[in-house]
Parts: structure tokens; sequence; C-alpha cells
């Protein structure tokens, strides 16, 4: 589109990234604008798996965060041959999900980004019945083949969106932090900044 920038239309499905189980078909439609900032998108999925089935999915997920006898810390998720510890599955599934927030912010035309590992993970105990996470996880640059670090705050409960405050490494190309205080991105996660989520 001139002087705005390229519009691109997909159609793709989807699959449960534990299970492989198809998930559904969606059509999208994604502008970079030539202006630095992140991409607009416009998604449109049809689900095979039923809304209700996906929130017993979310709450079984939640209640075996919630009722963990201690809180859940981990390094180097998955390990380096590929394994996740089953303790730390829900870890890797929040971490999966909060990083996609910041992949589509950091993705260009000409660079793409896929969660490698999950590094460290410490789970913070809260009064209230929200689940809350400090994770760095390692994302792989695509083409460059570069490594950049994020530090993410995971905040969430089942039937709300999950809540995303991230700050990654500097790069050689000018590093980026985090756009803003909306959910799913923050210039820097909450403890630094002395906020409460």
């Amino acid at each position: 589109i001139p002087e705005v920038g390229h519009k691109y239309y997909l159609q793709f499905s989807t699959e449960d990234y534990r299970t492989g189980e198809d998930a559904g078909n969606c059509l999208a439609t994604v502008l970079y604008p030539k202006k630095k900032s992140p991409p607009v998108v416009t998604i449109r999925c049809s689900h095979t798996k039923d809304q209700k089935e996906i929130q017993e999915e979310d709450n079984r997920l939640y209640q075996r965060i919630r009722h963990q006898s201690k809180p859940i810390t981990g390094n180097n998720i998955p390990d380096s041959y590929g394994n996740i510890e089953p303790a730390l599955e829900p870890v890797w599934a929040l971490a999966v999900a909060g990083s996609s927030f910041i992949m589509w912010e950091k993705s260009t035309e000409t660079l793409g980004y896929f969660l490698a590992q999950v590094k460290s993970v410490r789970q913070w105990i809260r009064k209230d019945d929200l689940v809350e996470f400090d994770c760095t996880v390692l994302l792989h640059e695509m083409p460059t083949q570069e490594i950049v670090s994020c530090h993410m705050r995971l905040t969430w409960l089942p039937g709300r969106p999950l809540k995303v405050k991230h700050a990654c490494a500097a790069q050689s190309q000018g590093g980026e932090e985090g756009s803003g205080a909306e959910a799913g991105s923050a210039a820097v996660p909450a403890a630094e900044k002395g906020a409460v989520l």
C-alpha cells in the first residue's frame, strides 16, 4: 500500500502445542507499516475445540499451579535434550503464551522469533487468586540466528487475558524494550518500577 506499508493475507491452520491436535483454521491480515511500529494484525479463527473444553483445560492448568506445596522455580526449560519436567509443564505453557506477545512486538517483515528456552522462572505467591511468574526467556531470532534474552512478568487468572510485562536485552540493531502498559507489554517489569499488578 503506497505510503503506508505492506499488507499480507494469510490462511493457516493451528494445532495444540502440547498434543499436536488440530485446533482450527484462521484467516488473517497483517500490515507492516513503513514507520517502525508493531504489525497491525486482524485475525479470525474457527476453533475445533469446544470453548467449554478450553476453559476446563485452563482451569486444570490453573489448579495445578495454585496447589503446589511451594512456589515453582526452575531453570533451562526445556533442558539441553529437549525434555521438560512434568512439574514445569504449566510454566512452559504460560511462557509459550507470554513470549508470543514479545515476538509479535519485535517481529518485522525480515525478522521472526521463536521461543528457544525458559532460562529461569520463579513463581510469586500472591494473596489474591492470580498466579504470577518472573521468567527469563531466550528467543531465537531468524534469520540472524541471534539469541535474545527477555525478562517477563506473567500474571494470569482463567477467563482473563494473560498479562505480560517485559524488557529485552539491547541488541546490536538498537535494542528494544516493551511498548507500553497495556496487557501484553510494558517498558519495565513491575518489580523494577515498584508497581503493583
